[in-house]
């Protein structure tokens, strides 16, 4: 074992509350209760079978549709109840939003109220739990209105309409090999590794940063007949390595886990891609962005990447509703500009069906 000197998570915080020397210490308080509430998932997901806590939740227990119209699974359940469990008491919230909660979680009123909002999508990647894949939690801090904070009303879904730059702090959990916890307080991005021994999440990475330039992508590439124009113009130039345009090859990578995706490109840097497609025209994308793609959003931006919609900024897009979708661009700040210019010139690329993506057969007569 290593004696080699690391800050805990709780040391972190005090490092960056002297940035705010009138700061209460509410706001850290609060990171490390939603701190406490990965450490308890990430002990049920590492039970697994074992914890009798795959597979769907009994029908008398709750329902196992959320408001996403998909399928919970008994780890979504028990996680958002961790969340919602073990914030709730500390009177820093005055309010929550979950990816399994149809409306605003509100705090009881037997608990004392606070000035922020948490929003979270409590086991992302939960699809995929049965077969062992890695999974995670992600989350972000807003500030409540002043009214709600003076009055100690019920929150409302409008006030956690906020666009991504008022977040005062994200990050996600990953249930891996090792349990880590990513954070942004909007001073970089920092990465802790949780010490089963101690039961304390270590400073391991103090200071992420995503290479401007790379060679790996990911993308959903069953979803290619449904794409617009622009997205089958920067996958064929991928997929056409060093004798296209791009003059180099590149690798594709799928995990099915946004918020392992994320940590890949924060650890060696790439580009994800979940666009805006033709599937379903009623949804302009898949992942979600008050709790998916703004904290992962801010993430990236502190880490020195870029976060879009493939059109415009993440950060800069004003709400209209709790559980609002979007497409969702990240990465390697020049990949993402990319893509980003391939949205404003359309017209300048002929779609030529590259044949591994095409209708027609690969083998030919």
């Amino acid at each position: 074992m290593t004696t080699r000197r690391r800050f805990t998570l709780t040391q972190y915080l005090i490092e960056q509350r002297r940035r705010f020397p009138g700061a209460s210490g509410d706001f850290n308080a609060l990171l490390l209760d939603v701190a406490l509430a990965c450490k308890a998932i990430a002990r049920t997901v590492a039970f697994g079978e074992l914890g009798s806590m795959l597979g769907q939740p009994a029908p008398d227990v709750t329902t196992s549709i959320n408001v996403q119209g998909e399928e919970q699974k008994k780890l979504d359940v028990i996680s958002n109840e961790y969340f919602t469990q073990m914030t709730e008491w500390g009177g820093h919230l005055a309010g929550m939003a979950s990816e399994e909660m149809d409306h605003p979680y509100q705090i009881p009123a037997t608990m004392q109220r606070g000035k922020y909002m948490l929003v979270f999508d409590p086991l992302d990647g939960s699809s995929n739990i049965d077969v062992n894949v890695t999974v995670g939690s992600i989350f972000s801090v807003l500030r409540a209105p002043q009214d709600a904070i003076d009055s100690g009303r019920d929150v409302v879904a409008a006030d956690f309409l906020q666009p991504g730059t008022q977040q005062l702090a994200a990050g996600y959990a990953l249930y891996g090999p090792t349990t880590m916890l990513v954070l942004t307080v909007g001073n970089g991005v920092a990465g802790f590794t949780l010490d089963p021994n101690l039961g304390q999440f270590m400073l391991t990475h103090p200071n992420l940063q995503i290479p401007e330039d790379t060679h790996e992508f990911a993308i959903n590439a069953s979803n290619s007949r449904f794409w617009e124009t622009p997205v089958k113009r920067y996958v064929d130039e991928c997929l056409a390595g060093k004798t296209g345009a791009r003059g180099k090859d590149f690798n594709m990578r799928w995990i099915a886990s946004m918020v392992a995706e994320a940590h890949r490109i924060l650890m060696r840097g790439g580009v994800f891609m979940y666009p805006r497609d033709t599937k379903d025209p009623s949804k302009n994308g898949r992942l979600r962005l008050l709790y998916e793609a703004n904290p992962v959003g801010m993430i990236i931006e502190q880490a020195g990447g870029r976060a879009s919609t493939g059109r415009e900024p993440m950060l800069t897009v004003k709400p209209t509703a709790l559980h609002q979708r979007i497409g969702f661009v990240f990465g390697s700040k020049n990949e993402v500009e990319r893509i980003e210019r391939y949205h404003r010139e359309p017209g300048a690329y002929k779609d030529d069906a590259n044949p591994l993506f095409a209708e027609r057969s690969l083998f030919r007569d």
